[in-house]
């Protein structure tokens, strides 16, 4: 079985800051790590592949620092590494990030199932993985929290805000996890060690054959006008005193007041 699971780089969630002239999110500086959600993905690959042999690729697309999150999932088990890096890519909205990503898994082949986050915790568009089947023409089934493979079909269930959902999809196929599927596992010093020997291939859009008006800026419709905080909103406290009669009465007079009650 072969496994393809796409990971990215993103800013550390703790160390997110924004340029007050533009609006954007700055990187240069900034810690990054694996997109937590992918993490995910990684670890639901590597039990698969416990469970059923086989094989996991790791796959990103970004600047060669990109690399270092495919170094961990290296670390984590996975057997080999594709990062896709090139300027002609940059500036990308999710439909130019997708179809590079597509272009990559047709060109490794032979694949069985692909591995996504649910989103990005850097824009949280939860795009990227339905774009990349659609452009493979693969079924694909999102929110995933648990995750088997029995007789060529994938048996999933979908975390829905108010239900489960069992959906039995033939592969190959795409899916994205959500983070209640497991704990994803720290790599040991050995499989670091371990990870360094492991092949590692970088592709640029020529050698997955993308088409110039489907990558980057030119074939991004949408871009990002602003990303900016929400300003801070500064609320009063009140503390009532006296006994708890008096005290709820305060409180129901006070919620009634704001029109809350």
């Amino acid at each position: 079985m072969k496994i393809l699971v796409f990971v990215k780089q993103v800013p550390d969630t703790d160390d997110v800051r924004l340029d007050p002239r533009t609006g954007n999110l700055m990187r240069d500086g900034v810690q990054s790590i694996i997109n937590p959600f992918d993490a995910n993905g990684v670890e639901a690959a590597l039990q698969l592949k416990a469970q059923c042999g086989g094989q996991v690729v790791a796959i990103s697309m970004g600047p060669p620092q990109a690399d270092d999150v495919l170094k961990k999932a290296l670390a984590m088990g996975c057997d080999e590494s594709v990062l896709i890096s090139d300027r002609a890519l940059g500036g990308a909205d999710t439909l130019a990030t997708g179809y590079p990503l597509a272009k990559a898994a047709e060109k490794i082949g032979d694949y069985d199932l692909i591995i996504c986050g649910r989103h990005a915790t850097d824009a949280e568009t939860a795009q990227t993985g339905p774009i990349i089947a659609a452009f493979l023409g693969i079924p694909q089934v999102t929110l995933v929290d648990k995750l088997s493979v029995e007789d060529g079909f994938a048996i999933c269930r979908r975390l829905l805000p108010d239900r489960y959902e069992t959906v039995k999809v033939k592969l190959p196929a795409l899916v994205t996890v959500c983070s209640e599927i497991n704990t994803p596992r720290y790599p040991t010093p050995i499989n670091i060690m371990k990870a360094l020997k492991k092949p590692r291939a970088v592709w640029n859009a020529a050698d997955l054959g993308c088409e110039p008006d489907m990558i980057g800026i030119p074939g991004s419709p949408s871009s990002n006008k602003k990303i900016f905080e929400p300003p801070k909103r500064m609320t009063e406290t009140t503390f009532f005193q006296g006994d708890a009669e008096a005290v709820a009465r305060a409180i129901a007079d006070a919620l009634e007041a704001e029109k809350i009650i």
